[in-house]
């Protein structure tokens, strides 16, 4: 066991726990339901072990101490949280080294083979991360205002009440949400939302596709919300490179269910104004799972150089990409 080690992702909809080699061989998986310490801490920490567990199971092993783990997680913001989730791994016993990271941390070191740059992950939330070539990181955590798919959602939901109401134009979106939620008119929508009896609805954050479709399409209203949030999250892409000390040519890497729609407004929007000021800014698209960046984390916590035989390993190796479907 002290030849192989543990990355996890814990994020806000799922966590994902992989174990491999320290040839980079992916040889167990495991997923369980959301563990941010944020929202309902017991129930994250249970989710926590059931994917490890899980992926024991998987690789057919017991439960003997890895050589090094990565915990990359959504909730790691605050020393305090930091504390609370090394002070769990150290009674857990899951390895003989451990470390915490931010999620976004993770996912930066997903993103390329250096693991240097910024990233910017959008999906249910956003996170952004930066990491110079001299080592130092930082991640927006609670500085972070642009958020993901929920917040994009709630923006096309203001845009449809203001344009019943006659203050903004009509806007294509109008039909399309009605349809998603079922409503006959933008009153009984607005009902569902605001009446005394009403539930908040579970998958809130998927009403962005409809959003980033209608801007694909030209309509004026999801257009000027999609670039306007693009631009935004370029603002902290720029805030982030600064605070490491990134300045002209770097690598900036998008991941995320967001980043990932067939549309290229907000990428285009985030990258023009980033380039505004960084204007030899390089990207390319994550092609990895956060927890890929984890694994390579716990690759070099325990004194493996990631080359790029390590790294195709890893890729060759992962799971079905059926495993990280939300």
């Amino acid at each position: 066991m002290s030849g192989l080690v543990l990355g996890i992702d814990a994020g806000n909809t799922k966590t994902i726990a992989l174990i491999a080699d320290m040839a980079g061989q992916v040889l167990g998986w495991g997923r369980a339901g959301r563990s941010n310490i944020y929202v309902q801490p017991a129930r994250a920490l249970a989710a926590l072990e059931t994917a490890v567990t899980r992926a024991r199971q998987s690789a057919g092993l017991e439960g003997a101490p890895f050589g090094a783990l990565t915990l990359s997680a959504a909730g790691a913001d605050w020393p305090e949280d930091f504390t609370v989730l090394a002070a769990t791994l150290k009674r857990w016993n899951w390895a003989t080294r451990a470390e915490v990271v931010n999620d976004a941390v993770g996912a930066l070191r997903a993103g390329s083979l250096a693991g240097t740059g910024v990233t910017v992950v959008c999906g249910t939330s956003a996170g952004i991360a930066a990491r110079s070539s001299g080592g130092a990181v930082w991640h927006t955590s609670y500085w972070q205002e642009p958020e993901g798919a929920t917040q994009l959602a709630e923006h096309a939901l203001r845009a449809v009440y203001r344009a019943e109401l006659g203050i903004d134009p009509p806007t294509a979106l109008t039909a399309p949400v009605l349809a998603f939620f079922g409503c006959p008119d933008v009153t009984a929508l607005l009902h569902s939302f605001t009446r005394r009896s009403r539930r908040s609805p579970r998958h809130l954050g998927r009403l962005a596709r409809v959003l980033l479709d209608q801007a694909d399409a030209g309509d004026p209203a999801s257009l000027r919300i999609v670039q306007k949030h693009g631009a935004s999250l370029g603002d902290y892409a720029l805030a982030a490179a600064r605070k490491v000390g990134l300045d002209g040519d770097y690598l900036l890497t998008t991941s995320g269910g967001v980043m990932r729609h067939t549309s290229s407004i907000l990428r285009d929007a985030l990258l023009a104004r980033v380039r505004a000021e960084h204007s030899q800014v390089r990207w390319q698209a994550s092609h990895h799972e956060p927890v890929f960046g984890a694994l390579l984390l716990a690759l070099e916590g325990a004194g493996v150089t990631v080359g790029e035989t390590v790294f195709r390993r890893l890729e060759e190796t992962c799971p079905d990409e059926a495993l990280f479907l939300t």
